[in-house]
């Protein structure tokens, strides 16, 4: 499987679970933090969860079909499963253990297999182009 098959996988995967928070927020927030994901507070949560994850996924499938730089969305997948697994883990024990697990594995996976992507199909900048001081911490020249 090449970098692109695993980017288009990983970012379909990342749109069916942003779906599923939008739509049943209540029903997909179980999976993650348990019985408080029925509260309707939460659900607004939740439903921004999905959307981001959404919009992100649906960007690194549009840039990769259109051979636009993919590196930023990415970089933004990358960004969010590493504060989701910090969120995650910050929990501790409100979140049911097996569910605080899963959800850890699930964010820390996702964000290390991103950042391996996000390196392997980068497009280099041009000796001329300028850049944002906020792309070099990204790594870019």
């Amino acid at each position: 499987m090449t970098a692109h098959d695993l980017a288009l996988a990983q970012a379909r995967g990342r749109i069916a679970v942003g779906a599923a928070f939008f739509l049943a927020p209540g029903l997909a927030g179980r999976l993650w933090i348990g019985d408080d994901a029925r509260r309707r507070a939460v659900k607004v949560l939740a439903r921004a969860f999905g959307a981001r994850d959404l919009a992100i996924g649906l960007g690194v499938v549009i840039a990769l079909d259109r051979g636009a730089p993919v590196r930023g969305w990415l970089e933004a997948g990358v960004l969010s499963d590493t504060l989701d697994f910090s969120a995650s883990l910050l929990a501790g024990k409100s979140i049911p253990r097996d569910l605080r697990r899963f959800a850890l594995a699930l964010g820390g996976g996702s964000a290390a297999l991103g950042a391996l992507l996000s390196r392997a199909l980068d497009e280099p900048v041009g000796p001329d182009e300028v850049q944002a001081p906020e792309a070099a911490l990204t790594g870019h020249r």
